[in-house]
């Protein structure tokens, strides 16, 4: 049972219509992806990865952060043009890079790539423009790292996608391997992870309702003042080769990270609300940040520059249970909360209305939970124990079932609830050529 907290400013909110545009485009991608896997398995990768981790995952950020930026820092957004402007952008790019991998067609990496820029670029001009009339707290400045992040993993993004088609790193005299593992850990640890991070950092009190204490805050302003350091170095040690540096940095990374899964461990451990789904998948996404934080420390300490070892050891626990499931948890919250602001805040008081949790149902909620945990335990189990052939394929078709069902309950919310009609929100315009910067 929730309603707006107090300590936002939803006024200051841009139009509805943007957040929820990125969120229904993402969730496709994500549709698309958990298909790609089931369907083409390890020849369908590259594609998979960019569906998911670009698609789902980054285009859910662009719009999270659209959405809350102004929110909880109370302040205008610079453009709703430019907002509205970066979702078709970044869209098309993204699903050009992934058919582009699909169909072993190199020509179409750079179109894409650079369309994927133009959109992500947008963004981080028109979030760090609003960024800069805001209160520096631990949440913008993770916000302000990750925006770097973003405009960095895309411009070595188009580098690569010119050299799928034209081999231009020899002309530049970078190394691809390099490249490669500067790219990847931009993306995950800096675009992804640090903006993971600052909304945790907002995200878990506000919503579990639990004290946080002196020592914790200390601990969460030292890693927001390391762990983006950490990425720099871990990135830059990669590029050029440096195990000292990529040691470094693989370090302060790991160590940054485990510190968030402890923080929001207790934030939930102390939560004074009642449980709900999105307690439930920050709870798998903590043990597992905590998990894999110990286990990389080992991994990357040993050889911090191995491509096996981009992401850490073990890869799933990370993408899938720390980055998938905050994702699946906020959404959970994020996407009713909007559709409540704009449907039902103005009647509080005067009539009967639903909270922002009984806008989606819970009994989908608990079946695509249980369901997508499970396939998550299957996938870890396939690949670090010896369990029967076909487990694989059983996780991808519950991960493909579970998926379905979030996505369905989610844009049910969205047709039950909003006040505008599906095609109007992915369409249609709300607001005034007068109200844009």
């Amino acid at each position: 049972m929730s309603g707006i907290p107090a300590d936002v400013d939803a006024d200051a909110a841009p139009p509805m219509t943007v957040p929820l545009r990125h969120f229904v485009v993402a969730l496709a991608f994500l549709v698309a992806g958990v298909t790609v896997g089931v369907v083409e398995g390890r020849a369908g990768h590259l594609a998979q990865v960019h569906l998911l981790l670009a698609g789902w995952v980054c285009l859910t950020i662009m719009g999270a952060l659209t959405q809350f930026v102004p929110v909880w820092c109370g302040i205008e957004l610079h453009s709703r043009r430019l907002a509205a402007a970066q979702l078709p952008l970044a869209a098309v790019g993204i699903a050009g890079l992934a058919a582009g991998f699909l169909t072993a067609t190199p020509a179409v990496l750079p179109v894409a790539g650079a369309f994927a820029l133009i959109g992500v670029w947008t963004l981080c001009y028109n979030i760090g423009r609003t960024l800069l009339a805001a209160e520096p707290d631990v949440t913008a400045i993770h916000f302000g790292w990750a925006l770097l992040f973003f405009a960095l993993v895309t411009a070595a993004g188009i580098v690569l996608a010119l050299d799928h088609a034209a081999g231009v790193l020899p002309l530049l005299g970078i190394g691809r391997q390099g490249l490669l593992l500067a790219h990847g850990t931009l993306a995950v640890f800096g675009a992804v992870l640090t903006t993971v991070a600052g909304a945790l950092a907002q995200l878990a009190p506000m919503f579990t309702q639990a004290d946080t204490g002196k020592v914790d805050a200390a601990v969460q302003r030292a890693e927001t003042a390391v762990y983006p350091l950490g990425v720099l170095a871990l990135a830059g040690g990669r590029l050029i080769g440096s195990p000292v540096l990529a040691r470094f940095g693989a370090v302060l990374v790991a160590a940054g990270l485990g510190v968030v899964a402890v923080l929001l461990a207790r934030q939930l451990v102390g939560a004074r609300v009642e449980w709900s789904p999105m307690l439930t998948r920050y709870s798998v996404a903590a043990l597992s940040l905590f998990l894999w934080a110990g286990l990389t420390m080992f991994a990357w300490w040993n050889d911090p520059l191995a491509y096996a070892g981009l992401l850490g050891q073990p890869s799933t626990v990370l993408l899938v249970g720390g980055v998938g499931f905050v994702v699946l948890g906020t959404l959970y919250h994020v996407v009713p909360f909007i559709v409540w602001v704009h449907r039902y805040s103005d009647r509080l008081g005067f009539e009967d209305v639903p909270m922002v949790d009984d806008l989606y149902d819970h009994r989908i909620a608990a079946i695509d939970g249980v369901t997508l945990i499970t396939a998550y335990g299957l996938l870890v189990s396939s690949q670090w124990l010896e369990t029967p052939d076909g487990t694989a394929l059983v996780a991808g078709g519950l991960a493909f079932f579970g998926t379905v069902l979030f996505a369905g309950n989610l844009v049910a919310v969205l047709v039950e609830h909003s006040p505008q009609s599906l095609p109007t929100l992915l369409t249609g315009r709300e607001h005034t050529p007068a109200e844009d910067s």
